[in-house]
Order: C-alpha cells, then sequence, then structure tokens
C-alpha cells in the first residue's frame, strides 16, 4: 500500500503532463492561426485561416476539460490552491474561449464580419495571454500555509516573469500555428506564413533563452536542481537540443518544405516539456506542494486510472483520424471564393 501511495501519484503526474502537452500542442496552434487571424490582410485569406480549423478545434479543447477534471480528481488540494490563486488568468482564459467560440458560429453567417473577425482574434490573444500568466505565476510559485491553502494576494499571478512567459507562449502558439498554415495553406498565403513561422521562431528563441538563464538566477529550488548531478547534464544536454531543432525548423522554413516546420516545432514543444516536468518534478505546485502532499486516495486514483485508461485511447484514435481526414490543404475554391 506504500508503494502505491508513491507510485500512483507519479502516474497521475505523468497523465497530467501527457494532458497538457496534448493540449498546448493542439489548441496551441488553433489559438496561434486565431491570433495570426488579425494580421489577415482581406476576407478571403482570413476565411482560409478559419476553414483550416473548422472541423478541428472543437476536439483539440477537450484536452484542457480533462486535464481540468484528472487535476480535480487526483490532487485536489492543488486543483482548489491554483483556482484560488490563479482566479484572474483562468478567468481572462475562459472570456477568451467565450469569445472565439461565438465569433467562430456567428462570422459564417454575418453579413459584417468586422466584429466577429476581431473578437476571434482578441479572443485566441486573450485565452493565450491567460495561459501564459497561469504558468508564469504557478513557475514561480504560489504563496501557502502549511496545510497548501493560498494566502495571497489575487495579484500575486502578475509579475515580469509571468509577464515574460505569457509573452514567449504567445510567440510559441504564433509559432506553431503559422506552421500549421504553412502544412494547410499554398501559394501567396504559405509564403506569408514561412515569414511569420521565421520571425516568431526568433522571438521564441530569444524568450526561451532568457526564461532559460533568470530561472536558476531567482528560483533557489531551481538552482539547487539544475546545479546538482546527474539532471545537471540532462538541462545542460536540452539547450542544445533545443538549438538543434530550431536550426532544423529554420531550415526547412528556408527550404519551403511543407510538414516538416511543423514536425520541428512539436519536437521542440516536446523537448520544452521535457525540460518543464524536469524542473517541477515532484512538485504539482512547484517548491510548495508536492504530487505525494496532494494526491486523492490511493483507491480514488486507480478507480480513476482504469476509467482514464479507456478514455486515452479512444480520444487519441478520434484526433487521429480527423487529422487524417481532414489532411488536405485550404483552398480559395474549397472556401467558396472564386
Amino acid at each position: 500500500m506504500e508503494t502505491l501511495k508513491y507510485f500512483l501519484p507519479q502516474v497521475w503526474f505523468g497523465i497530467l503532463a501527457l494532458f497538457l502537452f496534448l493540449y498546448v500542442m493542439l489548441d496551441g496552434f488553433d489559438l496561434g492561426v486565431g491570433i495570426l487571424s488579425l494580421t489577415a490582410s482581406n476576407e478571403e485569406r482570413r476565411g482560409i485561416l478559419m476553414t483550416s480549423l473548422s472541423n478541428i478545434w472543437d476536439a483539440n479543447e477537450t484536452w484542457l476539460v480533462l486535464m481540468g477534471g484528472s487535476l480535480f480528481g487526483a490532487f485536489p488540494l492543488a486543483y482548489a490552491t491554483i483556482l484560488n490563486a490563479l482566479y484572474i488568468p483562468i478567468n481572462i482564459m475562459l472570456f477568451g474561449f467565450i469569445f472565439r467560440a461565438v465569433a467562430f458560429e456567428f462570422r459564417e453567417h454575418a453579413n459584417r464580419k468586422l466584429f466577429w473577425n476581431l473578437a476571434f482574434g482578441v479572443g485566441s490573444f486573450l485565452a493565450a495571454l491567460g495561459q501564459g500568466f497561469a504558468l508564469g505565476a504557478v513557475l514561480k510559485g504560489i504563496n501557502v500555509d502549511k496545510a497548501g491553502h493560498f494566502i495571497g494576494s489575487t495579484w500575486d499571478f502578475l509579475s515580469w516573469q509571468s509577464i515574460l512567459v505569457a509573452l514567449t507562449l504567445i510567440q510559441g502558439y504564433v509559432l506553431i500555428g503559422s506552421t500549421y498554415l504553412v502544412w494547410k495553406t499554398e501559394g501567396e498565403l504559405q509564403e506569408n506564413h514561412y515569414q511569420t513561422a521565421k520571425l516568431s521562431a526568433y522571438t521564441t528563441l530569444m524568450g526561451a533563452i532568457f526564461i532559460t538563464i533568470t530561472t536558476p538566477i531567482f528560483y533557489e529550488s531551481a538552482r539547487s536542481k539544475l546545479f546538482q548531478a546527474p539532471l545537471v547534464y540532462i538541462f545542460a544536454l536540452i539547450p542544445l537540443l533545443g538549438i538543434l531543432l530550431i536550426y532544423q525548423l529554420l531550415k526547412s522554413l528556408e527550404n519551403k518544405k511543407d510538414k516538416a516546420p511543423f514536425v520541428w516545432t512539436i519536437l521542440i514543444f516536446v523537448l520544452t516539456f521535457i525540460g518543464l516536468a524536469l524542473v517541477v518534478f515532484p512538485y504539482v505546485i512547484p517548491s510548495q506542494i508536492t504530487i505525494y502532499d496532494a494526491a486523492a486516495d490511493a483507491s480514488a486514483l486507480v478507480f480513476m486510472l482504469i476509467f482514464v485508461g479507456f478514455l486515452i485511447p479512444v480520444m487519441l484514435f478520434y484526433n487521429i483520424y480527423q487529422y487524417v481526414v481532414f489532411r488536405g490543404k485550404i483552398t480559395s475554391h474549397e472556401h467558396g471564393y472564386e
């Protein structure tokens, strides 16, 4: 039984990390495309961008719902503390989701599309901004008492660190959104997104480098872990691999590849998540609450594991099936423009 108390929280930490990664990767390019829609020069181009998402975006957001439910069931203390501490960022994210969801449906039938176009783009930006603030605040640390309850103020989430993380995350979403559009579009629109992908790759890299340098400087808990063997060798390898992946991404963009930029971007996200997981583990709220402190009863974790073990393959199959069916490029003719 004691073994289960240590093993099951680790399993659920991995499951939540998987859900978070799938959400960021899949809905990340959704939000990136939404932000990029604000820069579309005409209604035809904006319509192509929206059409590229029309058959897949609902399923992409399902991973966030599943992650929230799993966090509540597996680590209820962390769920309650995070919701109290991140009330404003979470509401910013939710308002963004509402704006973009309503705009997506209403825009198609509106005679005057300007308002709904702005609502979709701004909603996408707000959702990404709220997520960035939340991630930055969690990585910085949440003020809790000995029982793990939040004792800080509503505005604790706002700091230069969380702003930096938010801006970097937005650039990352624009990057994966751009490479997705490189894959899904053609002609002049594709050429434009080769350029936006290059620009966002450089800005994302700059933000990532700054976060990597400042994290061990300002956070003692991260510093002690980063410079401790054997993790120090792993953390030394991750930036080198990141630079290599960025180089391959820029090379594929320079060579006008269709799918390779999107693949390289996904690998960059994978590497980033591995680094974050190694820095955070075994905390569910860094340097404050461990996964063992916050975990639900072992029987509850086993019951949830059976349910989720059945659900994950179903959702993965559904997502993969969607992308296989709608794998072609989006053209002006297909969208209804002549």
